[in-house]
């Protein structure tokens, strides 16, 4: 994405963010980072037509709309990748939101900006769109899943069991295909098999490789094996923070990378040379064209970004306001601090607690 615009929405009155390879969101508790991580989410229900579905299942319209419908009565958004942009405009209806507008744009004078395409419908029409430009959007709007590795627990996940064939195409929100989605990349590249398993062994020295035999109806488990065991060991034998950092490992090593990574705190419960490697795995992907969208309040991850990877969030009057640093405005303090010491002395105004 070049950029993208978003009014009406929760916590965001209005904004318009120019989106770079990496965008690290960092603020204070509410200041409105998951807020505008869970857009990428709520875009995503939108191309696959579930849109009525989970605004019901979180809350409502009311819950979604900025301050309410007493205050707006609109969501507005506009994504721009390269010369196709995509818009829509959806008002709160007698039980459902209702798509005004739905827009697909293509940046040449020539062409008539928007096209319109809806219909006054409860769901979008991009999903079935013939249009040529209709075919980049959908791909984009597609890749716009959020990550949260977050759920460790005995009955997580991580603990399902996932088939082969049907679960490989790519890695789940929740990493609960996980099991099927290492198994399909130990057969079928190696190598990234092997430099998985390098990795995760970097910050687990005691892990030797999955335990990876799918059933009689091709269902696999996550196990794994210890170099100084003949035991097989199931998921809920690994620490909650080798968990995440192998579902880490696995998103951000994957052989076919998305065109966007969107993630919500993925530092949690990691050690900080974990973290250290997690930063590294951001900036390979980043730099192979995988756009990164993370929230975070991790300071040691945000060490190893540059200032211009930054966006601080504050929520100043119910309103969150966004501000991508700067290494011009930063550049009498980096000689002698990291960013995060910056931030943390409060030279990094910004993303502050508002008490």
């Amino acid at each position: 994405m070049d950029y993208i615009e978003i009014s009406g929405y929760k916590s965001i009155k209005e904004v318009k963010i120019k989106l770079n390879p990496l965008n690290i969101l960092i603020g204070a508790n509410g200041s409105g980072k998951t807020n505008f991580i869970s857009f990428f989410e709520f875009l995503n229900k939108v191309y696959e037509q579930k849109l009525t579905e989970y605004v019901a299942l979180a809350g409502g319209e009311e819950k979604m709309l900025h301050k309410g419908s007493k205050v707006t009565d609109i969501i507005y958004t506009k994504i721009k990748q390269d010369f196709n942009g995509y818009s829509f405009e959806l008002k709160k209806g007698e039980s459902n939101f209702v798509f005004v507008s739905e827009g697909l744009w293509y940046d040449k004078s020539f062409i008539e900006n928007p096209i319109n395409i809806s219909s006054y419908q409860n769901e979008s029409r991009i999903k079935e769109n013939t249009l040529p430009r209709a075919d980049y959007i959908r791909k984009y709007l597609n890749s716009f899943k959020k990550y949260h590795f977050h759920d460790t627990g005995k009955n997580s996940p991580f603990t399902q069991t996932t088939h082969i064939q049907n679960d490989i195409y790519f890695l789940y929100e929740k990493g609960n295909n996980l099991a099927a989605f290492l198994f399909w990349i130990q057969q079928n590249n190696k190598i990234v098999y092997h430099r998985i398993l390098k990795n995760i062994q970097s910050i687990a020295p005691y892990f030797s490789d999955f335990y990876l035999y799918p059933n009689a109806e091709n269902f696999v488990r996550l196990q794994w094996t210890d170099k100084y065991s003949d035991t097989t060991y199931g998921v809920n034998d690994l620490s909650d923070g080798t968990i995440r950092f192998i579902a880490l490992t696995v998103l951000f090593m994957q052989p076919n990378l998305p065109t966007t990574i969107i993630i919500d705190e993925p530092e949690l419960g990691l050690h900080p040379t974990a973290i250290s490697k997690l930063s590294g795995m951001i900036k390979s992907v980043a730099a192979n064209g995988c756009q990164v969208i993370i929230a975070t309040q991790s300071t040691d991850l945000i060490s190893h970004f540059t200032p211009e990877d930054i966006i601080t969030v504050d929520q100043l009057n119910g309103e969150s306001v966004f501000n991508r640093l700067n290494s011009e405005t930063l550049v009498d303090w980096l000689d002698d601090y990291t960013i995060d010491d910056l931030w943390k002395r409060n030279i990094i105004a910004t993303g502050q607690p508002n008490y």
